[in-house]
């Protein structure tokens, strides 16, 4: 995630994410996990996520449109990536989007990349006529609610949830942010 603080690169294009993308962002989704979530998942699951697989997915959902996926490129390379879509809860909220990922490579961290790319999916939303973002966020995961608490999302009070993951119990929290225009 980034400091808000930082300018992003100069060089810096985030574009539409294509087939071709898939695995740069697959790559980066694992390398991002293994990093961030050190201390949060078991080593052995993080050390066991699979690029072929992320791969796949990224593939799948680039290729079905479920997902606008968005690509963050220096240089020719991508370095982060975000997915925006409806909410997947369907908890009654109409003309909702939910952020479903937002990652950069550990290298490109804190240099105003992931503020671009949520500009750029809050834009897109606001495009299509959404009124407000949610995001699940895991709630030991510091960094990311300051980055997006920094971005203006507020936490949904009652809103957390425990999942399985890799063998551990986390909890989650729903993030979310109105979309004025």
């Amino acid at each position: 995630m980034d400091a808000p603080d930082h300018p992003p690169p100069s060089a810096l294009l985030i574009r539409t994410a294509t087939a071709h993308d898939a695995p740069a962002i697959a790559e980066i989704h694992v390398q991002t996990w293994q990093h961030a979530y050190r201390g949060i998942l078991p080593a052995e699951f993080l050390s066991k996520l699979s690029v072929a697989k992320r791969t796949s997915m990224w593939d799948e959902s680039i290729a079905n449109g479920h997902a606008h996926v968005s690509v963050a490129e220096i240089d020719g390379q991508v370095v982060g990536f975000s997915a925006l879509g409806l909410r997947r809860d369907g908890d009654g909220v109409l003309q909702s989007d939910e952020l479903l990922a937002l990652y950069l490579s550990p290298l490109h961290w804190s240099k105003g990349i992931g503020r671009q790319l949520w500009l750029t999916s809050r834009l897109h939303s606001m495009e299509h006529g959404a009124s407000s973002v949610s995001l699940w966020v895991l709630a030991k995961n510091q960094r990311a609610i300051a980055f997006y608490t920094s971005a203006g999302f507020e936490a949904v009070a009652n809103s957390s949830k425990t999942l399985d993951v890799g063998g551990a119990q986390v909890e989650e929290i729903r993030y979310t942010q109105q979309l004025g225009g």
